[in-house]
C-alpha cells in the first residue's frame, strides 16, 4: 500500500529538513521525501496550510503502572492516551509491582504493548533488584528482554558505589542510567518545594539542593565511567548549572524537563485552588527562577529532551490531604498544546527545536528507532497543527486516570494525527484531518 502526504511542511531536523514537501509511505516505511512527488498508485492525503509532518513524537518518561497497578493506568490504556498526545513510541519506568527488575515483567509489558498494537513500548529496567538500592539487577538479562535504559525512577540511585557500578554496567551494554536525582536526607519527607508558598500553607519543603546534588554526583560519576548519565525530569537551576558544567568538560551527561516544570511554579500550591493535590509531583513545581532557568536551558540547548512523567494515580487517591497524596501527574495528552503555546508561539525556540527536543534527541539518547524520516525508515509520523485552538478537559482525557493541573486551560497547538508504522492509530476530530483519508 502506499499513501502520499502532500503539501505539509515537512521538519526533519535529524536530516536538515524544513519546508513544505510531499512525504511517501510504502509498506510502512518511509519511501520517499521531496517536492511534488508523483501520486500514480498511492492514496493521496492532502495535508491542510499550516499543518507540521514530523517524525513520530517520543517520550521517554511515562509511568504504565502494569503490572500490578492497573486502577491508575494499563500499557492499553496509557499507549491510547500517548498516540492522542502525539507519541508514537513511550519509555516505561519499571516502578511497577513487581517492579521491573527481571526479564519476566519485561516480556509481560511488550506482549500487553503488542496486544494494544498502538504506540510503540520501550521497557527501561530497574537498577536494582526491587528499586531497593542494594543488589544490582540484572542489566544484561533485561537488554537481552528489550529493555532499552536502567533506572530506579520513583528512588535515586541508593550509594554511589551502586551508581558506580550501574553506569559501568550499563555502559558495557550501551544502555544509559537514567536517575531520579534526588538526596534522600535533604527531602526527608518534604511534599513541595522548600519557599515562601510551602511555609505560607504549613506544607515540608523539598529544597531545590536535593536535587542539585543528585545531578552532581551522577556527573562525576560520569566523567570517571565514561557512561552516559541522564537527568531526569529536572526542575532546579542549581541542577542546571551542574549538567551546564558537565557538557562543558565532555561529560556523556544529558537531560529532560517536563512541560509542567516549564510551565508552572509553586505559586500553583496556593491559587486558584489552595493544596490543589493536582500540582504535587517529584520533583516539585519549584519558583520562578528555577522554572526561567528550565526555560532558559531548552532555548539554549542545555535540555536535550522534553519528557512528560505521566504519573496517572486514581481518584480516589489524590482526593485527600495534600501531605498522604502521591506525586505525580498525568501528561502524555497535554504536552504537546503546552510546549507549542508556551515555547513555541511565544517566541523561546522554533518548531524544528521543538521536533529535536520530542523526537530526535529522545530516540538519539535511548538509542532506539525513530526520530527521523530518512528513506527506509519506519513511517512513525506525527502529524501537528500549530494553531488549532486547544481546550484541555481532564474528564475526556484517554488514560485512566485525570490528574491533572491544566483542566481547562486553553491553548494554542496540538495533534492532528499519529502514524505509527504507516498505520493511523490517531486523528484528531476537532481537525480537517477528520474528515478526511488518513
Amino acid at each position: 500500500m502506499k499513501r502520499l502526504l502532500k503539501g505539509g511542511r515537512v521538519v526533519d531536523p535529524a536530516n536538515g529538513v524544513d519546508g513544505v514537501h510531499d512525504l511517501l509511505i510504502e509498506d510502512g516505511r518511509i519511501a520517499r521525501v521531496g517536492r511534488d512527488l508523483p501520486v500514480e498508485g498511492a492514496t493521496v492525503v492532502e495535508i491542510p496550510a499550516g499543518f507540521v509532518v514530523c517524525p513520530g513524537l517520543i517520550d521517554m518518561h511515562v509511568h504504565l503502572r502494569e503490572p500490578g497497578q492497573e486502577h491508575k493506568e494499563t500499557v492499553a490504556t496509557g499507549v491510547a492516551s500517548a498516540v492522542a498526545g502525539g507519541f508514537t513510541a513511550v519509555a516505561c519506568m519499571p516502578n511497577t509491582s513487581p517492579v521491573n527488575d527481571n526479564a519476566n515483567v519485561t516480556s509481560l509489558i511488550l506482549a500487553r504493548a503488542n496486544e494494544a498494537n498502538l504506540a510503540r513500548v520501550y521497557p527501561i529496567g530497574a537498577v536494582s533488584k526491587g528499586s531497593k538500592g542494594e543488589l544490582l539487577a540484572d542489566i544484561a538479562e533485561l537488554k537481552q528482554a528489550g529493555c532499552v535504559a536502567i533506572t530506579d525512577d520513583g528512588h535515586p540511585v541508593a550509594t554511589a558505589l551502586l551508581m558506580r557500578r550501574a553506569l559501568e554496567y550499563a555502559g558495557m551494554f550501551g544502555m544509559p542510567v537514567i536517575e531520579h536525582c534526588e538526596d534522600p536526607t535533604l527531602k526527608g519527607d518534604g511534599v513541595a518545594h522548600e519557599g515562601f508558598h510551602a511555609s505560607s500553607l504549613g506544607l515540608r519543603g523539598i529544597p531545590g539542593a536535593a536535587e542539585a546534588l543528585g545531578v552532581e554526583r551522577g556527573v562525576l560519576l560520569s566523567e570517571l565511567t565514561g557512561s552516559a548519565f541522564h537527568v531526569a525530569h529536572m526542575s532546579a537551576r542549581a541542577s542546571m548549572r551542574a549538567v551546564r558544567k558537565g557538557k562543558e568538560a565532555g561529560v556523556r551527561v544529558t537531560c529532560e524537563v517536563a512541560p509542567h516544570h516549564f510551565t508552572l511554579t509553586d505559586e500553583a500550591l496556593a491559587s486558584p485552588i489552595p493544596y490543589d493535590t493536582n500540582v504535587k509531583m517529584n520533583p516539585p513545581l519549584r519558583e520562578a527562577a528555577d522554572r526561567d532557568a528550565m526555560l532558559a536551558g531548552i532555548a539554549d540547548g542545555t535540555v536535550d529532551a522534553i519528557a512528560t512523567d505521566h504519573a496517572p494515580h486514581h481518584y480516589d487517591e489524590k482526593k485527600v490531604e495534600f501531605d498522604r497524596a502521591p506525586f505525580g501527574i498525568v501528561g502524555l495528552e497535554t504536552a504537546v498544546p503546552l510546549a507549542l503555546d508556551r515555547l513555541v508561539h511565544a517566541g523561546l525556540i522554533r518548531l524544528p527545536r521543538l521536533v529535536e527536543l520530542m523526537s530526535a534527541a529522545p530516540a538519539r539518547i535511548l538509542r532506539v528507532a525513530g526520530g527521523s524520516l530518512a528513506p527506509g525508515s519506519a513511517a512513525d509520523i506525527t502529524i501537528l497543527a500549530p494553531d488549532l485552538k486547544v481546550r484541555i478537559r481532564a474528564s475526556q482525557l484517554r488514560s485512566r486516570s485525570k490528574n491533572t493541573p491544566f483542566d481547562g486551560w486553553e491553548l494554542r497547538g496540538g495533534v492532528a494525527a499519529t502514524i505509527v508504522g504507516g498505520r493511523t492509530v490517531y486523528v484528531n476530530p476537532e481537525t480537517v484531518m477528520g474528515s478526511g483519508v488518513i
